[in-house]
């Protein structure tokens, strides 16, 4: 009983807290509100986010504000194609002591950080995207062959141009993979734009303030997994993972005809996970089969495709994953 109540009165005080944080977010970040959530969401599941959109939409502006209030320390590289895996990583130089003798130092990249933006991702090599993997999943890099952790938390922010824009290289499979969700950065109301004319382009602008602390954020995590989630909602999970594997016998006739490749287990883990953040960032102690709807086409979006059939009728990916989480849901509700 004791336990209960500590973690009910941990996630109490940490909504409080996540309150005050989408407020100073949002006082810089204008008007986006789904977006914020979904990246307060991604530190909260201590994974990485994928913003997706045109230049010019605040993604750069969104991380910066991140960074100050969720207490990170953060560094910024910008993507290129002549970009190379030691520009993140750091390499080894030889140095010579005042006594003439020689020894390697290591020199660390600006991957070592705890908020690491990956500007315009999607414009460097296919080689140096690569360079991320190991530090996404495994929170270390091996440089000279010797592993160095990265101390945690330890966050990718990436930002990506439309792959329909000149000079971009798509995201393999197992890179995107190791996105916990994909945030798409639309385009602002004409009333969101013309707020953002007034708060930007005066003599001054409002500042973020530090809410959290690296430890703070760490405890936030581990509490986050405590959240109990019920039967009905982890079944929903799975339910919906699988209905979108084409192969699976327990997917609909729309998915078979449409879907190449479906997502595999790590999907079902995001879910699991980022059902709990909606929840807790709505002020509420348990997630329902509501949050699993609205989570689906963030968390699904990016870990599968359409076939050739199907992009050539013109099918959206974002619309098929809706409709039918949302098709789910319903029944769950009616029964």
């Amino acid at each position: 009983m004791t336990d209960d109540a500590d973690l009910l009165a941990g996630i109490e005080a940490l909504e409080d807290k996540l309150a005050q944080a989408r407020a100073s977010i949002t006082r810089r970040f204008i008007g986006q509100e789904r977006v914020v959530d979904l990246s307060l969401s991604a530190l909260l599941c201590g994974g990485h986010g994928l913003l997706v959109g045109l230049p010019g939409l605040g993604k750069t502006r969104l991380v910066e504000t991140l960074s100050t209030v969720m207490g990170l320390n953060s560094n910024r590289i910008q993507f290129t194609p002549d970009l190379m895996p030691a520009d993140i990583l750091g390499s080894e130089v030889l140095e010579t002591g005042a006594d003439g003798s020689r020894a390697f130092k290591f020199i660390p990249g600006p991957i070592f950080c705890q908020l690491l933006m990956a500007d315009e991702i999607n414009r460097a090599s296919p080689r140096t995207q690569s360079a991320l993997l190991q530090a996404m999943q495994e929170r270390q890099v091996s440089v000279a062959g010797e592993d160095r952790p990265l101390s945690p938390p330890f966050h990718v922010l990436a930002t990506q141009n439309p792959i329909e824009q000149e000079g971009t290289y798509p995201l393999p499979e197992a890179q995107l993979d190791r996105f916990l969700v994909q945030i798409d950065v639309p385009y602002p109301d004409r009333d969101t734009e013309r707020s953002i004319l007034l708060a930007t382009t005066g003599a001054q602008e409002d500042e973020a303030h530090a809410v959290f602390t690296p430890e703070e954020l760490l405890n936030a995590q581990n509490l986050l997994r405590r959240m109990p989630v019920g039967e009905t909602v982890m079944e929903k999970i799975l339910d919906l993972v699988r209905a979108f594997r084409p192969d699976d016998p327990s997917s609909p006739e729309i998915v078979r005809e449409c879907v190449a490749w479906g997502p595999g287990p790590r999907a079902a883990q995001a879910l699991m996970l980022t059902v709990r953040a909606r929840a807790m960032l709505q002020g509420r102690l348990a997630p329902d089969v509501d949050d699993v709807a609205a989570m689906a086409q963030p968390v699904l979006t990016h870990r599968m495709a359409l076939n050739f059939a199907a992009r050539a009728r013109g099918e959206q990916l974002d619309e098929l994953i809706n409709t039918t989480a949302t098709r789910m849901t319903r029944t769950e509700a009616a029964a």
